[in-house]
Parts: C-alpha cells; sequence; structure tokens
C-alpha cells in the first residue's frame, strides 16, 4: 500500500473517531483505563477535541510524513505510530492527566525520530531539527502549551503528550542502532 492511502486511511480513522458514537468510547480517560479499557491508551491519539484540532493534526502528519517520507514505508509508519501512540498511552499513566485527545504527541515522536533518521545518513539538518523539538517541548514544559492553540482546540495543550512523544521517538531508533552495533561487532 502506498504510504499516501496509509496515511488518508490514519485520517479517516481519526474522522471516524470524532463521531459522537464513537469518539467517547475511544478517549484516553485514566479512570476507564483503569477498569480495564486498555486500548484507549493507543486509541486516545486518534481523537480530538474537536474538528480543527483534527485538522490540525492530520496536517502535520501529512507535512511530516512528507519531510521524512524517504525513510518511511506505510508498515514503518503503522509500526511507529502504534508503538509511539503506545508509549505515550502508558507514559501518561504517570502524570496527573485525567484525560487525553490528539495525535500531537505521536506527531513530536515522529518527527524525532525522522530527525534521527537524517542525522544517521549525515543530513546535517537533522541535528538542527532534533534539537529544535527538544527545546520547543523543553520550552513548553516550563511555559506551557501555546495559548492560540489551546483556543483552537478548546482544551489546555497537553505537552506531557509532546514530551513523550519525542522521548518515544527516540527510544524507538535504538532497536536500530543496536541492531548495526551487533552487525558491526560480528
Amino acid at each position: 500500500m502506498s504510504i499516501r492511502i496509509f496515511i488518508f486511511i490514519i485520517i479517516g480513522m481519526m474522522a471516524a473517531a470524532q463521531l459522537p458514537a464513537i469518539q467517547p468510547l475511544l478517549v484516553w480517560q485514566r479512570p476507564l483505563i483503569g477498569d480495564g479499557e486498555i486500548w484507549r491508551l493507543v486509541s486516545g491519539n486518534l481523537t480530538h477535541t474537536n474538528w480543527a484540532h483534527m485538522i490540525m493534526n492530520s496536517l502535520g502528519l501529512a507535512i511530516i510524513t512528507f519531510i521524512f517520507r524517504r525513510y518511511l514505508t506505510s508498515q514503518r509508519l503503522g509500526l511507529l505510530i502504534l508503538a509511539i501512540s503506545g508509549f505515550i498511552g502508558v507514559s501518561l499513566l504517570l502524570s496527573s492527566m485525567e484525560w487525553y485527545a490528539g495525535l500531537s504527541g505521536v506527531l513530536h515522536g515522529l518527527f524525532a525520530w525522522g530527525a534521527i533518521q537524517d542525522i544517521k545518513t549525515k543530513d546535517k539538518l537533522g541535528w538542527v531539527l532534533l534539537i529544535g523539538v527538544i527545546a520547543k517541548v523543553l520550552w513548553e514544559q516550563v511555559s506551557g502549551g501555546s495559548a492560540s492553540s489551546a483556543e483552537l482546540i478548546g482544551a489546555r495543550v497537553a505537552v506531557e503528550a509532546h514530551l513523550v512523544g519525542v522521548l518515544g521517538g527516540v527510544l524507538f531508533t535504538l532497536p536500530q542502532w543496536m541492531k548495526k552495533r551487533i552487525a558491526n561487532d560480528n
């Protein structure tokens, strides 16, 4: 399957997750996860607070996958989205958050992952991108999220998800690095 078709499928899934009958069944909610609804650890990343939020994240997905398209296949993108979503979902249990919706944490993770792929291929811009996304999430930890974004999405920007998304994106580059190290040692 082409990556373009796969991206349209993901955007379609996010649009379906916006439907009033479906969104409450998928959003990340601490009490319901505690009651055993563990799919919310992943599915919460596909839900959004409103249509503007979903469209903004859909555009972000399209842009990030375009920037890093040379490293992505639909299978790799699917695995990254699933892995980063799960990492965010579990990591947010360590925060005080009770409710979460949005793909922005995953987008931050994909961006960090892509920047590291650039670094690995000796593209010096990769370092600029990685340092930039790290600086952004660190700044958000101090200052909070963008007020204009919060107004647009009708909720507080979940800067915790951005931070753990970047951590997840970095962590998910480690298996490739370890595989290469083991091959070089042999």
